[in-house]
């Protein structure tokens, strides 16, 4: 496992860069991502977008040009996904050709398919205040936003916290790996309380999302932008109409992480599809790690019931917290049953919920 993980989890080794460098042909999408949420305001917001000539990729990908091509990626997607779905008009069923070809380029690069993920509303779009501070809430901030309300930027960044504490648990992923390495018989109870109680942190993290988040304004004003795509042609593209996943927390690379590493069996059904299908939504180095710490021996043996069981439960109260969320924000607000990543959310979050306390020693 790589070092960076266990500093910072699956957020970038290095903090998101907040904008392009002074001269860069990039640098007129920081104006029309400063600008966004006011131009979603307008009902002719489509028909500027579709004059806007937007700079495409012409960097050679490299670990130093990463962080560019995140941010490009960044806002480019917030774009295609506010033409698309923008609030108080009906949504679109294509994506013209100025924003789609840089979306499908900057989406190739990155191993991922042309929307924005979780990876470009969360992982690449927040900045610290204080350098020196830590990646929590009240030192961080979102660095691209479909609204100019609060409530949006706190939803980002309550996820944004999540994934660093996250470091905790790979941290101590990675050295239950060592010591396995080097002895099969290795004590293993130091670095399995360890994910336990990053597991907790996480959870109280988690509650903390109405504090500044009120439910009506998270179901009208925002979430719409973070839909689905369903049956959107890409202009320009050839090929057929598209349907992709939107963004979700169901995209996050820790839970599948936390899954594979305590061989937690999932029933095969339309769900564990589902949940494979979210992993071509990560980066693909997550997906790699994921696959790693699937490798791993099983920990399940009675001589780790009291911590094993532990982090189960800290994992089944994270699935619970997160079950109520969807239903006070989505559930009671709508009679569709499709999330934002096309999915019967409710019915497959209390699967997993089960199936996570059924693993129990």
């Amino acid at each position: 496992m790589k070092s960076e993980y266990a500093l910072r989890g699956f957020l970038p080794k290095a903090d998101p860069l907040t904008a392009f460098p002074c001269g860069s042909p990039y640098a007129p999408l920081d104006e029309i991502g400063r600008d966004l949420p006011s131009l979603l305001y307008d009902k002719g917001f489509r028909s500027y977008a579709r004059g806007l000539r937007l700079p495409p990729w012409q960097t050679r990908v490299s670990v130093e040009t990463l962080p560019l091509l995140r941010l490009y990626y960044v806002r480019i997607g917030f774009l295609a996904s506010a033409y698309v779905n923008q609030v108080g008009e009906e949504p679109v069923e294509t994506l013209p050709g100025n924003i789609a070809a840089p979306l499908i380029d900057v989406a190739q690069r990155l191993r991922r398919p042309p929307i924005l993920s979780y990876d470009g509303y969360a992982l690449y779009n927040w900045k610290r205040f204080r350098k020196d501070g830590p990646i929590a809430l009240g030192n961080i901030d979102t660095i691209q936003n479909f609204v100019h309300m609060y409530d949006e930027r706190w939803f980002i960044l309550v996820h944004v916290e999540i994934e660093s504490i996250a470091a905790e648990i790979l941290a101590a992923i990675a050295n239950v790996k060592r010591k396995l390495a080097q002895d099969a018989n290795a004590d293993l109870n130091r670095e399995l309380w360890r994910i336990e109680g990053a597991v907790r942190r996480q959870v109280e993290t988690l509650k903390r999302i109405p504090e500044h988040m009120d439910p009506k304004l998270y179901y009208k004003t925002f979430r719409p932008y973070i839909r689905f795509f369903d049956g959107v042609a890409y202009e320009g593209a050839d090929t057929a109409p598209m349907q992709f996943r939107g963004e979700t927390g169901a995209q996050s690379s820790i839970m599948p992480m936390l899954v594979a590493f305590m061989k937690i069996a999932h029933r095969r059904s339309i769900l564990t599809d589902h949940l494979d299908d979210m992993r071509a939504y990560m980066p693909a180095e997550h997906r790699t790690l994921i696959k790693e710490v699937a490798a791993l021996p099983d920990i399940g043996a009675p001589a780790y019931r009291e911590v094993f069981n532990a982090i189960l439960d800290a994992m089944a109260s994270f699935r619970r917290v997160h079950y109520g969320w969807a239903e006070d924000y989505i559930n009671r607000r709508t009679d569709d049953p499709r999330g934002t990543g096309g999915t019967p959310y409710m019915r497959w979050l209390q699967q997993l919920l089960t199936e996570t306390e059924a693993r129990r020693l």
